[in-house]
């Protein structure tokens, strides 16, 4: 995980030195926070990896249909 953290501080301080310098409205500055943006979003992925399942969504998983495991949309 710290391997990814790295790679988003090198990407972050790219970002601002490439918006320093091609300006804040550039589709280079954009791109460039676009790779941090992605970069961040796959660590947030790897850490809901990480995450072990509480007892009841290892039984919603094992039993979907039971009456503690029904999702009600508002």
């Amino acid at each position: 995980m710290s391997n990814i953290q790295e790679k988003i501080d090198q990407e972050l301080q790219q970002a601002r030195a490439v918006c320093d310098t091609q300006g804040a409205t550039s589709s280079e500055c954009a791109a460039a926070w676009d790779a941090v943006e992605e970069l961040q979003a796959e660590a947030s992925h790897q850490r809901q990896k990480g995450k072990e399942k509480n007892s009841l969504e290892k039984y919603c998983d094992a039993n979907p249909d039971a009456d503690e495991c029904r999702l009600y949309e508002d």
